[in-house]
């Protein structure tokens, strides 16, 4: 047994050796993960304690539970929950399929370079930070903006539309905004794995006298199908966790009732008002159902469909 167990520590040793150029990669990312990622974890137990700066960490009483029951009692609670769940809700049902589609028509282009340049056109938004995309936006949709004046010079309205400044009309920008920005970014991961769908079954499938729409139904869509479900659980994970940049671009105090959500709600109480004990209560509560979620629709993903991450 003794001489069993040297050997299999030399043959592990022998692996590290061998593979030393990609250790030598992994690592600098690994250590910059347990800086980062893992040391500041330590903090969290400010959400059980009454921190202040004026004092350290472990200094600072112990009050348990007590900022999560004052998050479920705020006035505000419902408000964001509703505002972040609505929002996030909406996305996943439009642009998650949306992205889907996008890969397919994408895929579907028969000459390769106007496939380049639509796939980069598709892209170009998600590399510009919503700095510049919000101060388009709200140039477009102000008053006097490109949109108002294309629909007036259309007759289509005779007063301009207040997009920014009506609450009900947030959701469907914050929307279609996002979308907008990250849909061809999405469709990254589909199109890479249609890639590997082996040639002969569209072949034989129109050997059969299947149309393209049947290829797209019978053979792309399963065969992405790994891919589809793991994006799925992980947007479903994600449904509380909103775009924070968009919104704090995007927000004004006239919708503020209906862009508030929960990760502009913690930035405004940890960093504008310093309660960083009450933020980091909510960042931790948002965190705990967002992993409930991910195991969850893992769980019904692989329920119904035989495919899941774990």
């Amino acid at each position: 047994m003794a001489e069993q167990t040297i050997k299999k520590r030399r043959s592990s040793w022998d692996k590290i050796k061998n593979q030393s150029i990609y250790q030598l990669m992994v690592w600098p990312g690994i250590i910059l993960m347990i800086i980062f990622n893992f040391i500041p974890m330590y903090g969290i137990i400010i959400a059980f304690k009454d921190y202040s700066v004026l004092r350290s960490i472990g200094d600072a009483p112990w009050v348990g539970l007590d900022w999560f029951r004052e998050f479920l009692r705020d006035p505000m609670f419902y408000n964001v929950m509703k505002n972040t769940l609505g929002i996030s809700f909406l996305k996943l049902i439009i642009g998650f399929p949306g992205a889907i589609l996008l890969a397919v028509l994408i895929n579907e282009i028969v000459f390769l370079r106007m496939k380049k340049v639509v796939q980069t056109v598709s892209y170009l938004p998600h590399f510009l930070s919503w700095v510049i995309l919000g101060g388009m936006f709200i140039t477009w949709l102000s008053e006097n903006g490109l949109v108002n004046s294309l629909l007036m010079d259309l007759n289509l309205i005779d007063q301009p539309i207040r997009f920014l400044t009506d609450p009900n009309k947030y959701w469907a920008i914050a929307v279609i905004s996002d979308i907008w920005k990250e849909i061809g970014w999405n469709t990254i991961l589909y199109i890479a794995a249609m890639t590997g769908i082996n040639p002969a079954l569209y072949e034989a499938a129109k050997i059969d006298g299947a149309t393209k729409w049947d290829e797209i139904i019978h053979i792309t869509i399963p065969s992405i199908r790994h891919i589809i479900a793991l994006t799925l659980i992980l947007s479903v994970g994600g449904l509380l966790g909103s775009n924070l940049d968009q919104t704090l671009v995007l927000q004004n105090p006239v919708n503020f009732q209906a862009s508030e959500v929960i990760n502009s709600y913690v930035y405004r109480m940890g960093i504008r008002l310093g309660d960083f004990s009450y933020a980091t209560a909510i960042g931790l509560f948002v965190s705990v159902i967002s992993l409930i979620l991910i195991v969850l629709a893992n769980y019904l993903t692989k329920k119904i469909s035989d495919e899941s991450v774990f």
